[in-house]
This record gives structure tokens, sequence and C-alpha cells, in this order.
């Protein structure tokens, strides 16, 4: 019964009379409807693999997420328009994938930005259903990162293309532009007009939906009305290894977490946590890792909630090494109101005990602890992604109380120092400059306590420490590069 029914519904669409169906023999419909289904396959999936992801006519086998913004098809391509007051619009697919390489052309009104999600999530255990997960990004503004890798409602930012000036060039204003996204595994590359704009390493969603966002303009009158439109929408499922594009690669990012790909050990990164030891650490002024106040496990490196204080439970750790240029990176995740911070040419040498004394990148829940609103002479000193308690952090994009953010510290052999958060610069300034000293002046360092011999932060080299303020803060993927 099933396969004449299905041979009816399919015989009927090739034009034939009804009537005749019933003078045929099950092996003839079973033949039938066999050609007929072939010839309905044929029409989504060419001879190369390639599938039609949008069919160009209707949304069939997709549905819309959060926003509410209208979708519509016109002349065989997918438009979106924006609306206010609604959040962020997806157009998504009810499939989901995980290997695969997809194809599309996308003409955005320059004045908008937009993205195309992939291996996104919406479940309603998180944000209420909130779509989340990578996002290739279309950016027409003069930032131009297009084709960067976004991760929406989760870590931010994960490849901008502030190193990538080609990747910044490839994208063609009031133009259709060619995108490839290339997913495999853990690696994923995305191509922008055949130039290489992303090449991540990173295994936090390994599938998901595609969806097409229309983002939100919030109460822009505006900007209400415009336009993004996507056509030439294909999927290639299989052999995606084989069809990986060839080509000059975009700087490697490798974000799993406690590990350096091959790429980053030829360019000279190490671990400074393995993800399961303390090794290579030990308490400030000790000679052993703390036997309390720290924890290490599910390949994070986290200091116990105590009273709040300074190092007061299980102290400051050290690495073991010292350094003088490097660049490094962390991940760190914060519980509300947590205080912590990570120092930077800690020697040792000013006092015995409890914190030790180095130029500080700070770490805090800005929205809830009172430090973010203290200061010696600087207001705002003391606020995340700072250099703590001299110079106030700038372009702060923090990810939130309980999520990932990454921290990087760049010191260069010329003493050019920069803070970095979640891919943004918070703050740079001269380490030893007349300027950089006047900071120091008007700050806590200048008491003789920090500054004995009047060149506090001015060490030539120095151990990384990660601070016990007694509150809950985890750390991972901590790595360093020596500059040269």
């Amino acid at each position: 019964m099933i396969l004449f029914d299905l041979f009816y519904k399919k015989y009927y669409i090739c034009g034939q009379n009804k009537r005749l169906i019933k003078f045929y023999s099950m092996k003839v419909i079973l033949r039938s409807t066999c050609v007929c289904l072939l010839f309905v396959l044929s029409a989504c999936t060419s001879g190369d693999g390639w599938t039609k992801l949008f069919n160009g006519k209707d949304f069939n086998g997709f549905k819309q997420l959060n926003g509410k913004a209208p979708f519509r098809v016109e002349n065989g391509e997918l438009v979106g328009k924006t609306i206010r007051d609604q959040p962020n619009s997806f157009l998504a697919t009810e499939k989901a994938y995980g290997d695969f390489i997809l194809e599309f052309d996308v003409l955005c009104d320059p004045s908008l930005n937009s993205g195309v999600q992939f291996r996104s999530l919406s479940t309603p255990d998180y944000n209420n259903g909130r779509v989340h997960g990578y996002q290739c990004e279309i950016d027409p503004s003069d930032r131009a990162w297009s084709g960067g890798i976004y991760d929406e409602a989760r870590r931010g930012w994960l490849v901008t293309l502030v190193d990538n000036e080609p990747g910044r060039k490839a994208y063609k204003r009031d133009d259709w532009n060619h995108y490839r996204i290339e997913a495999l595994g853990d690696t994923i590359r995305i191509w922008l007009n055949g130039v290489n704009t992303s090449n991540l390493l990173d295994n936090e969603a390994l599938q998901g939906f595609i969806a097409f966002q229309v983002h939100s303009i919030g109460g822009d009158f505006a900007d209400e009305g415009k336009e993004i439109r996507w056509k030439n929408i294909r999927i290639l499922t299989e052999n995606v290894g084989a069809n990986m594009t060839q080509g000059t690669l975009a700087p490697e990012i490798n974000m799993i977490p406690n590990t350096i790909s091959s790429v980053e050990a030829a360019q000279g990164w190490k671990l400074l946590f393995d993800g399961k030891t303390s090794a290579g650490w030990r308490g400030a002024h000790k000679d052993a890792f703390p036997d309390k106040g720290w924890v290490v496990g599910n390949g994070e490196i986290t200091v116990n909630k105590s009273d709040g204080g300074e190092s007061t439970n299980g102290g400051d750790i050290v690495t073991n090494d010292e350094y003088s240029a490097f660049e490094l990176s962390l991940e760190f995740k914060i519980t509300k109101g947590a205080n912590s911070g990570v120092k930077y040419f800690v020697t040792e040498s000013e006092k015995q005990k409890g914190s030790a004394y180095g130029l500080e990148y700070q770490i805090l829940d800005d929205a809830v602890h009172p430090d973010a609103k203290l200061y010696t002479t600087v207001p705002g000193s003391r606020r995340c992604a700072g250099l703590y308690d001299l110079i106030k952090p700038e372009n702060i994009r923090f990810n939130g109380v309980g999520q990932w953010n990454q921290a990087v510290i760049k010191v260069f052999p010329n003493n050019h120092v920069e803070h970095w958060l979640n891919g943004f610069k918070t703050v740079e300034y001269e380490r030893g400059s007349d300027a950089f000293r006047e900071l120091v002046k008007g700050s806590k360092y200048a008491a003789p306590s920090y500054n004995k011999d009047g060149r506090f932060g001015e060490a030539p080299k120095g151990h990384i420490l990660l601070q016990d303020h007694g509150d809950e803060v985890s750390y991972r993927n901590i790595k360093i590069k020596v500059l040269k």
C-alpha cells in the first residue's frame, strides 16, 4: 500500500492519467516508483555530489528562529529585510550538518551587518532558545571583518581579521560576494572571493544547523526595511576532505583547549598548562604548588572561592620559568562578582609572602565587584582587561560571567605592551617610558613597598602569575611564545 501511494503521488506529478495505475502490476509500480524518485533526487543533487540547500522557490526545509524579520523568495533569491525592535532573526535549516562545504553568494546593504550560522543550536535550556554557535561574518563596514568567525551568543569573536590584510580586502561592497565555508572535524576554514579569511581549529561544536541572519537594528528607523540577499546556496556533505580548497591559508588560530598544533609548534608556542597537572607552576614565594586553594580538573586550573581576600587561601601561583619579550594567551571564566588577575614581570624580590608584585592584567566582574569603580588617579583603571590601577581599558568585549573569555598579553622586545580581550585591543603602553613612570607615580605602586628602586614593572624578566583573590576563577589553554 505504501509503495502504491508513493507511486501514485509521483506518477500523477509526472502528468500521467491516474486511472491507468489500476492496471499496473506491483512489479511495474515498484520500478516506476524508483524511476520517479531518481528524477526528483536528480533535480536537487548534481552529479558531483553538491545539493541545493535552498531550492529558490520556497522555505521547504527551513524554520524561522528568534526574531520576526521578514524573509521572502524573489527571483530565486533568499531575501531578508530588517525590522525595528526585533532581536536577530534566523532562517535555519531543519537538518543538522557536521562535516560539509557550503557555498553561497550574498549581496548585503552596505549599512548592515549580517552572517551565516553553521554548526549552530537553539535549545530551550540555553538562553530560552537563543540561537548560538559559529557565524560566518558579513561585514561591509570599514572594519572589514567579512569572513571572520563570531561565536554567536557564546564566546564572541574567534577569528577577527586584524592580522589578515588580504582577507580584509576580499569583500566587495555593493556587489555580490562568493563565500565558501569548509568544516571538517575540528578544522574550519572560510574563503571569501577566493581568499582564505579564517583558518580555525576548534571543537566546541561538531554539528548543528545552518541559518541565514537578519541582524537586529534595535529601534533605528534609518536602517528599517534594508535588505540582504543570498543565492546559489549549495552544500557538499561527502568526500569533504578531498574537496577542501588548496591555497594560501590565513594565520591559524587554535582554540582547542590545552593543545599546541603543528603550526603553533613551528612558530614557537608552548603550553604553560597541560590541562591535567600543575606541572610548571608553584606557589608564589614557595617551592611547590599550593596544597590547597587550587584545583586541576576537567582541563582547567581553578582557584577556589574563600573569603574574597588577596592571597589568603592557596595564594598566588607563578610559572617556574621567567620571561622577557613574549606573547601570552589564555582563557578565563569567572563567577559572579569575582576578582583575579594575570601578572607579568613578577620577580618575588620585593616581599616574602602574600601577593607577589608585578604588572597586572585585571580580571574582574565589572558589573558587580566594587573594584571596578575604584582607582588612585586614573578612573576606570581597575576594570577588566586594564593595566591595574595604571591604564583604563578600551573596547571591552566581555562575554559574560560563566563564559570563557580570551586574554592576550603581548610584550615586544622594544618594551611596547598590549592587552587584548576577545580579539579587541584594550590597552597599549611603552614599559619604562617617561609616560609609564608618570603613571606609576600616580598609582598605588608609587608606595616604597612596591617601588623601592623607582622602577616598578621594569624588571628585565619575570614570572607569569595567576592571582588568588578569594573568588572562584578558572583558567585554561594557557600558552606562550617567546618574541625575539
